[in-house]
């Protein structure tokens, strides 16, 4: 059997409160972190963001008073949470450095996420825009060193992500239509499927919305027309991974699953966190999430007669996710599908388009 957050016994609500100063994280040094360990403050940073947004989201279309004030509850949690791991990013990080890293967790998760999932139709969604982040971090490389930084891409992502040229910039611009995919199903859906669209999801989400707010602070002209073209293309991305999702699923599932997910992705990154003192953060927040996906999965019982055991893994989760060196089958992805384009829910190579 393998880990089942439904099993365990997490930390009850009123004691996951924490005053201001334990929020108040000692960053990690820019210089010294490993890179994945950049990359799972980055990805959990987002992962979080999302949980926050899809809560406000719930309260804005649901009259039950109860649920309303067990979502604003946790919803408060959620946000602390949020804030200790965004804390842990250092301030002397320049805008360009935090780039290179974003662009980093979107290869290299979209790569594993690809690798491990059990549909074909969704390992084409994954490996198609993870060309294009792919690109995005060669793009951001370069200006890296047109603006005279002294730190060098490969520094920040220690040579673990190959940094060549993705499929050209120019060719991400495509139709709004074009960027719809075919939905899954929850009842026809493995688990790996739903953990992984909805780990894309927060993921491009938070990137789309890093882009929109600080793609103004560069000064020079080039830069800022790089960010404007790219922050563009992160909206055809969660575009793209957002049409996945089952539309059909009521709040209260959806919510299920969101604290399920954060479950699986928190002891995802306690099992590979070389930081000890980060590993703890992931630890503490794993026993806070248990008892989030507790809340919900008894609302989902209370509200709707369904149990969450109906459609999560009595086996346990998925195996952990991992940041790990993608060279080879990043590649492989580049060699076999760097002219595909999409049309009308499907990848087809641009010389086959009507």
């Amino acid at each position: 059997m393998g880990f089942n957050p439904l099993n365990e016994r997490g930390i009850p609500l009123d004691r996951q409160l924490r005053n201001w100063s334990e929020l108040n994280t000692a960053p990690y040094d820019t210089r010294g972190v490993h890179p994945y360990t950049r990359c799972r403050v980055i990805a959990m940073n987002g992962i979080e963001v999302e949980a926050i947004i899809n809560s406000h989201n719930f309260a804005r279309h649901t009259a039950d008073t109860g649920i309303k004030q067990n979502l604003a509850l946790v919803r408060r949690i959620e946000q602390q949470q949020q804030k200790a791991v965004n804390w842990l990013i250092p301030g002397d990080e320049t805008t360009i450095e935090r780039t290179i890293g974003y662009e980093q967790v979107a290869v290299d998760l979209t790569a594993w996420l690809a690798r491990h999932e059990p549909d074909p139709y969704l390992t084409k969604v994954y490996e198609f825009a993870l060309l294009e982040d792919f690109d995005h971090l060669f793009r951001y490389a370069n200006l890296m060193d047109m603006m005279g930084e002294k730190r060098k891409a490969e520094d920040i992502t220690g040579g673990l992500t190959e940094i060549m040229p993705g499929r050209p910039t120019i060719f991400h611009h495509r139709d709004p239509h074009d960027t719809l995919n075919r939905p899954m199903t929850l009842t026809a859906a493995d688990t790996q499927s739903v953990m992984n669209a909805i780990t894309i999801v927060a993921a491009e989400q938070q990137t789309m919305n890093w882009y929109m707010n600080i793609g103004i602070i560069p000064e020079d002209p080039l830069a800022r027309a790089l960010y404007l073209e790219i922050a563009q293309v992160e909206e055809e991305h969660v575009t793209h991974y957002e049409s996945i999702l089952d539309p059909t699923l009521s709040w209260l599932t959806n919510l299920v699953l969101h604290e399920y997910n954060e479950c699986w992705l928190y002891w995802s990154c306690m099992q590979t966190e070389n930081d000890n003192r980060i590993k703890a953060l992931w630890e503490l927040h794993l026993n806070m999430e248990i008892e989030h996906l507790r809340v919900a999965a008894q609302m989902l019982r209370d509200v709707e007669g369904v149990e969450a055991e109906s459609f999560l893994p009595a086996a346990g989760m998925p195996e952990p996710m991992t940041f790990e060196p993608n060279k080879e089958y990043v590649r492989d992805v580049l060699d076999r599908t760097i002219m595909w384009t999409p049309y009308d829910a499907q990848f087809v190579p641009v010389t086959d388009l009507p």
